[in-house]
């Protein structure tokens, strides 16, 4: 299985999205990335305060680079999580048909499918942005692996 987190810029929900997903998984059946739907930051490191909280909780990110997210990606995954309804958007108008639109979900829909909930972008806050932003992604990304599981 092939999973993508998107969110803006690549630099601070989706990386943290990424490394936690991929510390609960074993990369041998699961492959996951990250990309963002503005190249702003392309091939930059995530942003220190995500590789901090990221750390703290033993996940190194510092492997990651920011890219943007290509329609090419529709080819390549089988599910792409946004971290909110704007990046939700901006990757299903990208998308050619029914069935690319469809790998398209709300990460925050694992926990409380009956909203949409956005993930906080913590880029212009402190330090607690990141660490909300970190257990709000590991509380989804358990839910995921449960699903994986099965």
């Amino acid at each position: 299985m092939k999973i993508l987190m998107v969110c803006l810029g690549n630099i601070c929900r989706s990386p943290l999205a990424e490394g936690i997903l991929k510390s609960k998984v074993s990369s041998e059946y699961v492959q996951v990335d990250s990309a963002g739907t503005a190249g702003y930051h392309e091939g930059e490191l995530p942003d220190k305060r995500s590789i901090a909280v990221a750390k703290k909780y033993g996940i190194d990110i510092t492997d990651q680079r920011s890219r943007k997210f290509l329609v090419k990606d529709f080819e390549n995954f089988d599910v792409i999580y946004a971290m909110d309804e704007s990046n939700y958007d901006n990757i299903v108008a990208l998308s050619r048909n029914k069935e690319e639109a469809n790998k398209v979900k709300m990460i925050l829909q694992e926990l409380d499918s009956s909203q949409k909930l956005n993930v906080p972008d913590p880029y212009y806050g402190g330090e607690l942005g990141f660490e909300n932003v970190y257990q709000m992604l590991n509380e989804a990304c358990e839910v995921i692996v449960s699903k994986i599981n099965k």
